[in-house]
């Protein structure tokens, strides 16, 4: 185990992707330690990817690429514009109101961050908005994407969780929702402080009806992907593939935006974000087999089981723990890594996976915007042009709502269980 974590900080250190830094960590230990079992190591490879629930995966994400190509995100900001864009600030409550209806179609908050962020940042810009705001809410608001169904994240943790991903789904919803209302309340108060503009944006009944019939068709995106699974109309796989037509449908009979060519480039970004991410599953899973040659889950949950925490006491604990790996490993593989760890000691203490696997996601995704690896933090940062710790520093604020909903559901359990119980006892 020595030389397993010793050769994956160094190669982690050395800016070796994480799927090869765990492969050759993996390939070392062998060597060393187990020679005799080299040979099953092409089989553990395969093995870890060859599960059904994986094929929702690249589902969800061509899903996400198509809705991105079909220029819903113009569609969305001026449904919300209607809305809210006659208050203080309204740019900005623009900004988090669409990643809130964004969040649960593209279920990434990366294309969330890139979508939002092209269209507004440089319009916020303009308007007058200082820059590290403007990069700052938009970063902040787009952790909604992995929180709100369909996520990503969600799909990958209830893979390795062997978990219900429709109870995920809706365990996501008010956590999801409470950050989204949260992060208003902060763009308001700091709108008013700084006296930030209005919008010319008409209000009356009948512009917000118009707005909301112009649209309809997009907002029961989510509802539609997720409500197949709830009411056990199809499995989570059925629906990512029903999802990924109803978004084709909607790329060229409603917005008719979606041209072969974007068809084509959506497919291929599916294709290249399902492969990276594969190639970490598979590298993953090697390194878990090892971990449970060594014996370390038992170790963990030994050693955290001795501390004899309150179950809340020990869901404040993993989500320190997760929120200080989040800042240095990416989401994809810190799911993957961490849940074979975490899910006995959880399991052990009686908390439900559920709930865990909601605080474990919505921890993961304020990493996605803390330095150094953030990745919502590097597309925001090309597409703004501004450092990253500039653009955290004016995320710092919006991010506070994410702890606040993260704290109120570990105390309050039922904000995430109530819906899966309801829906799918």
């Amino acid at each position: 185990m020595t030389v397993l974590l010793i050769t994956l900080a160094l190669l982690l250190l050395l800016g070796i992707p994480i799927a090869y830094a765990l492969g050759m960590a993996s390939l070392l230990y062998f060597v060393v330690a187990q020679p005799e079992l080299l040979p099953v190591l092409p089989q553990r490879l395969f093995a870890g990817m060859q599960s059904y629930a994986l094929i929702a995966l690249p589902l969800f994400i061509f899903m996400g690429q198509l809705m991105n190509s079909s220029g819903i995100t113009q569609r969305l900001v001026d449904l919300c514009l209607v809305f809210v864009g006659r208050f203080s600030g309204g740019l900005g409550m623009v900004n988090v109101s669409t990643s809130m209806l964004f969040g649960g179609i593209s279920g990434s908050s990366t294309s969330d961050t890139a979508s939002i962020g092209s269209v507004l940042i440089p319009e916020m810009k303009k308007r007058g908005y200082p820059l590290s705001y403007a990069s700052g809410i938009t970063v902040a608001s787009s952790t909604m994407g992995m929180i709100l169904p369909p996520s990503i994240p969600m799909v990958l943790y209830a893979v390795s969780a062997q978990v219900s991903v429709g109870k995920l789904f809706l365990g996501g919803i008010i956590p999801g929702l409470m950050v989204g209302i949260l992060q208003l309340c902060i763009a308001v108060w700091i709108s008013k402080r700084n006296n930030y503009p209005k919008e010319n944006a008409e209000g009356s009944w009948k512009r917000c009806f118009t707005a909301v019939s112009q649209s309809v068709h997009i907002l029961i995106m989510p509802v539609f992907v997720v409500g197949v699974v709830v009411f056990g109309i199809a499995t989570a796989t059925e629906s990512a593939a029903l999802g990924g037509l109803y978004a084709l449908g909607i790329g060229i009979f409603f917005m008719r935006f979606l041209t072969l060519k974007s068809f084509y480039e959506s497919l291929l970004s599916a294709a290249r974000t399902s492969a990276y991410i594969m190639i970490i599953i598979a590298f993953s899973q090697v390194f878990v087999w090892i971990l449970a040659l060594e014996r370390a889950p038992e170790s963990m949950t030994q050693l955290m089981l001795s501390l004899e925490l309150t179950p809340t006491l020990l869901m404040l604990l993993i989500m320190v723990i997760v929120l200080v790996i989040g800042t240095v490993i990416d989401v994809s593989p810190a799911i993957l890594l961490l849940t074979p760890i975490l899910l006995p000691v959880i399991t052990k203490a009686g908390i439900s996976p559920v709930l865990f696997g909601v605080v474990f996601v919505a921890s993961l995704a304020i990493g996605a915007c803390t330095p150094p690896v953030g990745n919502c933090l590097n597309v925001c940062a090309l597409i703004s042009g501004q450092r990253i710790g500039t653009i955290f520093l004016g995320a710092l604020p919006f991010l506070s709502a994410n702890i606040a909903t993260l704290l109120v559901i570990i105390f309050i359990p039922e904000l995430v269980l109530w819906l899966p119980k309801l829906f799918l006892p």
